[in-house]
């Protein structure tokens, strides 16, 4: 896990997650999105950067989670997750303090690279056969 990065497959992003999942893991998301937004992680990498928490996915059992970040402004997004895997036995702590589950999920952070992947799939359409082709198609 060097780089902080995830490689799910399509298939693990196209399960659907439970309701009791769903509503864990934006408690989730917004208590560690609170931590770290206050400064409570002492870490330069974090400290110095706009973080941004997308998502929070729980596992079944709601005993792991996977919290994807994300930098606003560009910036070391690999190093960023890597700090936050570090300090991620601090934040576990600080979460339990915050949220109400049985169990308080033990954290793991990876970069959320869909909003690259978005921006490819616009980069593809914005070519000017695409365009071409896909005007073509709304004429018929």
């Amino acid at each position: 896990m060097d780089s902080g990065r995830v490689q799910a497959t399509q298939e693990e992003f196209m399960k659907a997650q439970s309701q009791r999942q769903l509503r864990a893991g934006e408690l989730v998301r917004r208590a560690v999105s609170d931590i770290i937004r206050e400064g409570r992680v002492h870490d330069p990498h974090v400290n110095t950067a706009a973080v941004t928490i997308t998502e929070a996915r729980t596992s079944p059992d709601l005993r792991h989670a996977t919290v994807y970040v994300d930098l606003l402004g560009g910036g070391d997004r690999n190093a960023v997750a890597e700090a936050l895997n570090h300090a991620s036995g601090f934040i576990q702590r600080e979460l339990g303090k915050q949220i109400e589950l049985k169990f308080t999920p033990k954290l793991r952070f990876a970069v959320d690279d869909r909003i690259e992947d978005v921006a490819q799939v616009d980069a593809v359409l914005d070519r000017p056969k695409v365009k071409r082709d896909l005007d073509d198609e709304g004429e018929d």
